[in-house]
């Protein structure tokens, strides 16, 4: 049936035109920074003035040009409608791979301007850049691998919060995030981990967001050692971004029914020696746009009824959300997130977007802001110069 006003028949004949556009635009972005990607790295190894033999120019540009069309496909594959984590897996760590390729070939390049300073002709200084962007890299990445698959060191630290009563002073609060139980199974590193947060015997146990990348039906397997967790007085938990990628409302349901106080914009009041602590949590920064009904951050809600002359403890999975415990008088809030950039120079690219990439930090008059770099690893499986944590923070009065 036409429409019967023509300005409202030529807007929906331009939406699938401007659709058009749009995905060209992003293809274009993503061909663009692919081809830098691979192209630098390509470049510098393979090509440039190293003059290898012919031989070893054909079979690294095979090499490169069969990396470039695989990784959209894993992505795809791995990452879109069917979601099959071996495809996901393999893809993040291409991506990790030439990334770290790409970023030790441009410093590479600067290295080599440095070797053109100082007389060293070509193919000498290209084969001595190629040679050292290589082994800098393999090495890194090993490293990396290593230390995204370990279970976390803890990290220790005392936080001073003036309005704490003396009742409270040494409570102990284990803060583990950015778990993402994914693509590969770590249903034995979940178990390890799980035992050395047991092992701090701590008061307060805290899940800040981003459990998982998937539902909590499909990594069940890997997120059930968490139903041991150990606490003397609360185990909390706050949903991330990437819970709402993937059924945030059934990650809420699950950690609520492994027995943690799911703090779904509330709070919960801890009490020791007399004195109370208010531990409160809110949604995810990109609850409100993601769908979800009843989902947003919503930090009046989640003070509801709390006594203002009690310290808070805030879990906000973001810690570009401190601008409202800041506004709220919140004491402490604790945030994962940036994941510290996970691998470097990535904490660069992170901090244009959030306003601190990790450790402790003061915001307003009394507001202090911990972010922590992650107990696990999100996509590629490594973390260069950017180490996950287990945290404990010990709280102390004045």
């Amino acid at each position: 049936m036409m429409s019967e006003n023509p300005a409202e028949t030529v807007e929906e004949e331009s939406r699938p035109a401007r659709r058009s556009r749009g995905r060209l635009r992003r293809t274009l972005v993503v061909l663009a920074v692919m081809l830098l990607l691979f192209g630098v790295p390509w470049s510098t190894l393979v090509v440039g003035g190293a003059a290898w033999p012919t031989a070893v120019v054909v079979v690294g540009t095979l090499v490169f040009v069969a990396a470039f069309a695989a990784l959209p496909l894993l992505m795809r594959v791995g990452h879109g409608r069917e979601r099959r984590d071996r495809p996901a897996a393999a893809g993040d760590t291409l991506l990790g791979v030439v990334w770290v390729l790409f970023v030790w070939s441009v410093l590479g390049q600067v290295v080599e301007l440095g070797l053109l300073a100082a007389g060293v002709a070509d193919p000498v200084r290209s084969r001595l850049v190629a040679a050292g962007v290589l082994i800098v890299a393999v090495v890194l990445l090993i490293w990396g691998y290593t230390e995204a698959m370990r279970v976390p060191r803890v990290k220790r630290l005392d936080v001073t919060l003036p309005r704490l009563g003396r009742g409270l002073d040494g409570l102990r609060v284990a803060m583990i995030t950015d778990t993402h139980y994914g693509p590969i199974d770590r249903a034995r590193w979940s178990a390890s981990m799980v035992e050395r947060v047991n092992g701090l015997d701590a008061d307060v146990v805290c899940h800040v967001g981003d459990i998982a990348d998937g539902t909590a039906v499909q990594r069940e397997a890997q997120a059930s050692p968490l139903a041991s967790v150990r606490a003397a007085s609360a185990r909390v938990y706050v949903t991330g971004n990437h819970e709402y990628f993937s059924e945030a409302q059934g990650w809420l349901d699950y950690m609520a029914r492994i027995g943690w106080d799911v703090l779904h914009n509330r709070h919960v009041v801890i009490e020791r020696g007399g004195d109370r602590l208010v531990i409160a949590g809110i949604d995810d920064a990109t609850a409100a746009g993601s769908g979800v009904r009843g989902h947003g951050a919503d930090i009046d809600t989640a003070l509801d009824g709390a006594d203002p002359a009690l310290p808070v403890l805030l879990l906000a999975h973001q810690p570009k959300q401190v601008g409202q415990a800041v506004r709220a008088g919140v004491d402490l809030q604790i945030s994962g997130h940036t994941h510290g950039g996970q691998i470097w120079p990535f904490n660069f690219l992170v901090r244009l977007e959030q306003p601190v990439v990790h450790g402790l930090s003061t915001h307003g008059e009394r507001t202090q802001l911990y972010t922590s770099r992650g107990t696990g690893f999100w996509g590629p499986p490594f973390r260069v110069f950017a180490p996950s944590e287990i945290t404990l923070l010990t709280l102390r009065s004045r």
